[in-house]
């Protein structure tokens, strides 16, 4: 089908002439609608796997891999635990926890949060939140000083500082003369955490473990322990041994279990995305079929005359699918190269564009993330240009067999 004389016409047809100015029109609109279209495809699948990547760090990085928790939330002899786990395969470090629901109140302002006790010294091996200090460190957090760490969105709305004081209002209680009344405890601000997601930003402060303790009523015992692993996507997997290892005397469970429906909708839009932008590259494959009926057409001639000289009809399909076929290997090699490019440089672009227009595309009280992330999966290039070609190569196949089909006694009969 595809000999050194069909490859030729075929090139040839590719050419146009005066009077097929308009066909050529055609074919340069349906090259550029398959860049385009690979182009938007690459693009938008590299920001999302850039979402998910990023979304994944940031919560990870204040999420643990693994929590064991005490029954009824309640852990006693904690360290006895962490000596029996922390030598474990897959496990790389333990820290453990209090957490609780309060209010904190400066001024006039009062927000909700989630208050986190940690011991400064072993929190890096869980978390990341050591490195995302903005103002102050983790170990400025001293037993018996009740010194408290703020997210910055946190911070910025209460409109405190390191050195102010904030008051802690629990949902315990103490009986008093005056009549029962919630516990407070006063804070002094000693830094200022940024992990850049609003939720924690926003929503959480850390204290010393001890004045969690105290502040709730613990006595000597925990919530639980934080665990990192060295696999993280295996973490269901290893949760599930390390519960049977512990003959189920803890509750045990594993970041998936916390956020599966959230990783899932992820990927369940990332998919849904992919199918939405496919079906615009195979608009602009398919417009190749109107492109090559028009070609067909004004070649009519030309067919007849090959084939009173000897060529087949598969070599006349071999014609048109060679030229279609060039359509999209072009289409898809300008898509490819403007989708690789503009994901490598979409973090650089989307800032330029935000400060030449004076706007935010993604404000950071509504969105997880404020800057647009991006990531290229080389796997997922090599896919969307496979699959851009293949539907320029099936969308010459009716084109080139009717051309197949061309009598040349009925075409030739009035020349």
């Amino acid at each position: 089908m595809f000999k050194p004389l069909t490859l030729y016409i075929g090139l040839r047809y590719t050419r146009a002439k005066r009077r097929t100015q308009f066909i050529s029109f055609i074919t340069l609109t349906s090259v550029l609608g398959i860049a385009l279209g690979v182009t938007a495809l690459i693009a938008v699948l590299s920001v999302m796997n850039g979402f998910e990547a990023e979304l994944r760090e940031r919560i990870l990085g204040m999420t643990a891999h693994t929590t064991i928790s005490g029954r009824g939330g309640k852990l006693q002899n904690w360290q006895q635990l962490e000596q029996k786990i922390i030598n474990r395969p897959h496990v790389e470090g333990a820290a453990p926890f209090v957490k609780g629901q309060v209010m904190v109140n400066a001024g006039r302002r009062v927000s909700g949060t989630l208050l986190r006790g940690v011991i400064p010294e072993f929190e890096p091996n869980v978390s990341e939140v050591a490195n995302k200090m903005k103002a102050g460190h983790l170990s400025d957090l001293v037993a018996g000083k009740f010194g408290i760490i703020l997210g910055a969105e946190l911070a910025n709305y209460l409109g405190v500082m390191p050195g102010d004081k904030i008051t802690v209002i629990t949902s315990q209680i103490n009986s008093t003369p005056a009549g029962i009344l919630p516990r407070l405890k006063r804070f002094t601000v000693v830094g200022i955490f940024q992990v850049g997601m609003y939720e924690y930003d926003r929503n959480m402060a850390l204290i010393h473990i001890d004045d969690a303790k105290k502040l709730f009523r613990l006595g000597d015992a925990v919530n639980g322990l934080r665990l990192k692993l060295d696999d993280l996507f295996n973490a269901p997997q290893i949760t599930q041994t390390l519960a049977h290892e512990l003959y189920n005397e803890y509750s045990v469970s594993d970041w998936t279990k916390a956020h599966s429906n959230f990783f899932r909708a992820i990927k369940t839009e990332k998919r849904v995305m992919f199918i939405i932008l496919l079906l615009i590259v195979a608009v602009a494959a398919f417009n190749i079929v109107s492109t090559l009926v028009m070609v067909v057409t004004d070649k009519r001639g030309d067919i007849a005359i090959l084939k009173t000289q000897g060529l087949s009809n598969m070599s006349v399909m071999g014609i048109f699918i060679v030229l279609g076929g060039i359509i999209g290997i072009i289409g898809t090699a300008l898509g490819t190269l403007g989708g690789v490019l503009l994901a490598l440089n979409i973090e650089t672009i989307i800032p330029a564009i935000e400060s030449f227009f004076g706007v935010q595309f993604m404000a950071a009280d509504v969105y997880y993330i404020s800057d647009v992330p991006s990531k290229l999966v080389w796997a997922d290039v090599y896919i969307i240009a496979s699959i851009s070609f293949t539907l320029s190569l099936v969308a010459t196949l009716y084109p080139a067999w009717q051309a197949s089909r061309v009598n040349p006694a009925e075409v030739l009969r009035y020349e």
